[in-house]
């Protein structure tokens, strides 16, 4: 399954002028100020469209900030400017035009900075991540959590600490992924702890962990149905049915996912119509019922190949279309 990562914003407004004497007068300091808590205003403007799975339009924005930027010669609001055009490339898959942007980011970005340095790290550690360098994303994702620790930028080191947990080794994995729970907890923020636990029971779940891996789920569910949109609910309604059925509790594992399937066909999730029909299809197999086992696998792999899961998952299609012949011959 693919993963979509959120960030939290904040809005900034200031006047544009000041009253002196019963006049209105525009001060030349005040003026650049201003142009500087522009560029903030359409930066946060611009994360709040990213946020919304808009990244074209974010991109428009973030480029009216970069303009912005350069007028007020701000320097960290032109490093994040540049930072985030770079990520609305590399996040649908076109890494190589988001390129030029982070290494202009690279080229003007400075700790002296907190919010330009900490933004470029971030995105540098993404770039890193997608290249397939774990370790040198690790190292810059850790650099993040540290920086943004020591500067009292609690979001962005609890992402930090979520992209630690994705980066590293499975060891590493739990650590930075309970060091974010800790900091979410901590700072009340409270958007971040669905995809902290998610995170972590999916690492629980890939070292064989099936115990702890369902309820790193519960949990995500309890602040995903507290926080999040109606896909976040239904997929941590899956999450939560697929893990019991990890653990061997079929019975308590249908009990979720035949309405995690209902919920899908009904908003017309075509990914997790699949996903839940290959989990009932392994239950039905557990069971010795081959017949309704197939019948579930084979929707399961015509939705998920309208899915492209050929493209973005080779190895776990091939699988799937192998069990789907295993159970052909079973049926014989």
């Amino acid at each position: 399954m693919r993963v979509i990562a959120s960030c939290v914003v904040v809005w900034v407004t200031i006047a544009m002028f000041f009253s002196f004497d019963g006049c209105v007068v525009k001060n030349e300091k005040n003026s650049m100020e201003t142009t500087e808590m522009q560029t903030d205003k359409l930066l946060d403007k611009a994360d709040s469209v990213f946020k919304s799975g808009k990244y074209e339009e974010s991109r428009d924005v973030y480029m009216q900030a970069m303009a912005e930027a350069e007028n007020a010669k701000d320097n960290s609001g032109l490093t994040e400017a540049y930072s985030m055009v770079a990520r609305t490339y590399l996040i649908v898959d076109k890494k190589e035009d988001g390129r030029p942007w982070i290494e202009k980011a690279q080229k003007i970005a400075t700790p002296e900075e907190p919010l330009g340095w900490s933004r470029y790290l971030g995105v540098k550690g993404r770039f890193e991540w997608q290249d397939k360098h774990l370790e040198k994303a690790t190292v810059t994702f850790k650099e993040m959590y540290d920086y943004c620790s020591k500067n009292k930028l609690h979001e962005r080191a609890i992402d930090a600490a979520h992209m630690v947990a994705i980066t590293g080794s499975h060891e590493q994995q739990i650590e930075w992924g309970l060091k974010g729970i800790e900091e979410a907890e901590a700072g009340n923020i409270t958007g971040w702890l669905g995809p902290l636990w998610n995170n972590l029971g999916a690492t629980y779940e890939g070292m064989g962990k099936y115990n702890e891996s369902l309820d790193a789920y519960l949990k995500a569910r309890e602040y995903h149905w507290r926080y999040g949109n109606e896909m976040n609910k239904l997929i941590a309604d899956w999450a939560v049915g697929h893990a019991y059925r990890l653990t061997g509790n079929m019975e308590e594992a249908g009990r979720w996912l035949r309405p995690a399937l209902a919920w899908s066909e009904r908003i017309d999730a075509a990914e997790f119509i699949g996903w839940s029909h290959k989990e009932l299809g392994e239950i039905e197999l557990a069971n010795g019922n081959y017949n309704a086992a197939l019948d579930h696998l084979v929707i399961a792999e015509e939705k998920l190949k309208a899915e492209q899961m050929p493209d973005w998952d080779p190895d776990g299609y091939k699988k799937l279309i192998e069990q789907i012949e295993r159970t052909r011959d079973r049926i014989k």
